[in-house]
């Protein structure tokens, strides 16, 4: 009989769908017809694979509100939310990409010679292996799968068992669109299967999204070949409140950027640290903001929190808070200040009196908790900040333009925000350090992964 999984759905509990693994053949047939179709599509002209690219962004706009439907049963983001994964982000990194092309993939000319033209080109990879994870499905997915098949890539996907729909649903746009039969595939395939995928001579790329864990399994498989793995993993994401801080603009986007999605954002804020002048008043009014929150049935149009995915991901966020009270620390929000519902419904966490030798202020929550502590300054909130394993982004909130760059620059991250967070933006490279990953997606260098230099050396005279 051959195997394969079920989506369980974080909002009740049922099964929302079934799905068979790829057969091993299956496997095989994908990626040689994804080599067959390669060499035609990279031969298309760049215009044609945006007309392509943009019928198929505008076919998932068109599904946007049954499709964020689908992205709420199957991982339990509230619907009030979803369409606007697609509608928005999505939308807005697709066209980013698609137009960034031109000019990131034209060639590039080095200085004139007598005698010699010469010049860069960057020429396509071959075929590109997406693995994409659970908590923003679309969001995700679209940062490699766009500028992948824009640069003449062709593109299997693998999406998370919990949200395997989304990468069919990719099919049927890009089908709708006209995209050549093979540019696009997806696989619904085990771990081991995904394992030997990546030791496939045929695959030339690997983009991975999701945890430390799974990073390092990748970088495993692909060890053993010359091959570039673009890895995005996880964050313990922090931000400084300083003393001149608009404290109310702070306390609304902070509150929004610790819960939204039930904290299950790799840019997530996990942690804040506020300067000792402003501490109580920002708590005070971090707490009263949190209690408003409505945790409920994610289908219910006024519903702010959903679900967590499943429930070990809820009793390891349980098991981090109960280790910090064990310490010392102090729950100011917690699940006595919501309507009691069964996992993996989890009520925000709010905690103070927590410190560094705790999980929750140093190990991935992925989960609505956070801790907040107060610093009496910019050198503590820098050596605090810096004082994790990862470095996805990091945020401060300040009126002070030239503080918060001569700040910036002694933090170690990815992307460094002026108040903001929990946000892509789609002309700046996204990107990590630590553990955090490596490689990066997104603005005109996302499509230096996905592509080689080939050098033209002519002499012309």
């Amino acid at each position: 009989m051959q195997k394969g999984f079920q989506i369980i759905s974080p909002v009740d509990g049922s099964v929302y769908a079934e799905r068979s693994y790829a057969t091993d053949s299956e496997v095989d047939a994908a990626v040689a017809k994804s080599c067959y179709s390669f060499p035609s599509w990279r031969k298309t002209t760049l215009e044609k694979r945006a007309e392509i690219c943009r019928k198929a962004v505008q076919y998932f706009v068109d599904h946007a509100d049954d499709w964020g439907m689908e992205i709420t049963m199957q991982m339990g983001r509230p619907v009030r939310y979803t369409p606007n994964e697609i509608k928005g982000g999505f939308k807005d990194r697709a066209e980013f990409m698609i137009t960034s092309a031109f000019d990131a993939l034209k060639d590039k000319e080095v200085s004139q010679k007598e005698g010699f033209k010469r010049f860069i080109r960057k020429e396509p990879l071959g075929t590109v292996l997406v693995l994409a994870p659970w908590n923003y499905p679309y969001l995700t997915s679209v940062n490699v799968v766009i500028p992948a098949i824009m640069a003449g890539n062709t593109v299997i996907l693998k999406h998370a068992e919990q949200t395997a729909l989304c990468a069919e649903r990719y099919a049927e746009a890009f089908k709708a669109a006209g995209l050549p039969d093979g540019v696009f595939q997806f696989l619904h395939i085990s771990h081991a299967q995904v394992a030997d995928l990546i030791h496939d001579s045929r695959i030339a790329y690997v983009a991975f999204t999701g945890s430390v864990e799974g990073g390092r399994a990748i970088q495993e498989a692909a060890g053993d070949r010359f091959i570039t793995a673009g890895l995005e993993l996880g964050g313990k994401d922090p931000a400084y409140v300083r003393e001149d801080a608009d404290l109310a603009f702070a306390v609304e986007n902070l509150v929004d950027g610790a819960f939204f999605n039930s904290g299950q954002s790799c840019c997530g804020i996990e942690r804040i640290y506020v300067h000792q002048s402003k501490y109580d008043e920002f708590v005070k009014a971090f707490v009263e903001l949190t209690k408003t929150y409505k945790v409920a049935d994610p289908r219910k149009a006024d519903t702010t929190l959903g679900p967590m995915v499943r429930p070990s991901n809820m009793a390891k966020a349980q098991q981090q808070v109960k280790e910090a009270v064990a310490k010392g620390a102090k729950l100011l929000v917690s699940a006595i200040d919501f309507p009691e519902m069964s996992a993996p419904y989890l009520a925000p966490h709010v905690l103070v009196d927590v410190n560094h030798s705790m999980e929750v202020m140093s190990e991935e929550s992925f989960a609505p908790v956070v801790g907040i502590m107060p610093v009496k300054d910019d050198v503590e909130a820098i050596r605090l900040m810096n004082d994790s394993q990862y470095g996805l982004t990091a945020s401060i909130w300040t009126k002070d333009v030239d503080k918060a760059l001569s700040i910036g620059n002694e933090v170690e991250t990815g992307t460094w925000f002026m108040n903001r967070c929990d946000y892509l933006d789609p002309e700046l490279a996204w990107t990590g350090v630590k553990n955090s990953g490596k490689g990066y997606t997104l603005s005109s260098l996302g499509y230096d992964a996905l592509t080689r230099p080939k050098s033209f050396h002519l002499r012309v005279s």
